[in-house]
């Protein structure tokens, strides 16, 4: 073990700091004596998701519809984009878009189950998300490396804490909608503004400034890009439409 690695370790130990507050912790990052010092593709990942301010979540009923939905999101400019892995072929869809978009954040949402998280990360996931936090898909070791990010998601400051202090880079505040929406994001972030959270539940695209502004790092938008009409339907180029709005305004919010 080199010196660094055995001090960072160590303080794992030291009570001091874990009797610490957040605000001195989030200084040294250490989840079970693996030090947070190289986690490049992890931070890529927390930028693509920074720098867009929104998260395209899609679920449809088959393979087709979600490949073409996806394109038709991605063409109206969407670059962080997850698939709910209840839909149908979710592997193979999402293996077919890393294949054809590379450079994209492309992930896996509603992740529960350990073997969903690994299929996710085989297919090509350079993210999870789920509803809860799932502590399984913690500690896995493509999430301790660094390699995937995983947002868990949490509901009361308590949860919040727990899943900051097990190593989460980004938390997922569910159902931010039924909690207060944006007031309830502007109250968690004066307790921890070390912390970057993304916002998800019943988000309209009107609605992705003022979450921005009150402290969320990113929305998850669902319904508001994906239509389910639109997806009933077949009806693409709404979804184009939709996915270029809620694309501008995420640039527009973050950039302000």
């Amino acid at each position: 073990m080199d010196t660094a690695t055995g001090t960072l370790s160590s303080l794992c130990q030291w009570p001091i700091f874990s009797s610490s507050p957040p605000s001195l912790r989030m200084h040294v990052r250490v989840s079970c004596g693996i030090p947070h010092l190289s986690a490049s593709a992890v931070d890529k990942t927390l930028t693509q998701i920074n720098n867009s301010g929104i998260i395209a979540c899609l679920r449809a009923n088959s393979a087709e519809v979600a490949l073409k939905a996806a394109n038709a999101a991605i063409a109206g400019g969407v670059s962080v984009l997850e698939i709910v892995v209840s839909t149908p072929g979710v592997f193979e869809v999402l293996q077919q878009l890393v294949k054809e978009h590379p450079t994209m954040a492309l992930g896996v949402g509603t992740v529960l189950k350990i073997e969903d998280a690994k299929n996710a990360i085989n297919a090509g996931a350079k993210f999870l998300l789920s509803p809860a936090t799932v502590k399984d898909i913690m500690v896995m070791d493509h999430v301790q490396s660094g390699e995937v990010l995983y947002i868990p998601g949490t509901m009361t400051p308590t949860e919040i804490l727990s899943a900051w202090d097990a190593g989460a880079k980004m938390v997922k505040i569910y159902p931010a909608s039924a909690l207060g929406g944006f007031q309830y994001i502007s109250a968690l972030k004066k307790t921890f503004p070390h912390v970057s959270m993304v916002a998800s539940q019943g988000i309209t695209i009107d609605a992705i400034g003022e979450y921005i502004l009150r402290g969320a790092s990113s929305v998850v938008l669902s319904d508001a890009i994906f239509d389910k009409e639109a997806i009933e339907q077949l009806n693409f180029d709404k979804i184009h439409k939709l996915a270029r709005s809620a694309t501008l305004l995420g640039n527009k919010a973050v950039n302000r």
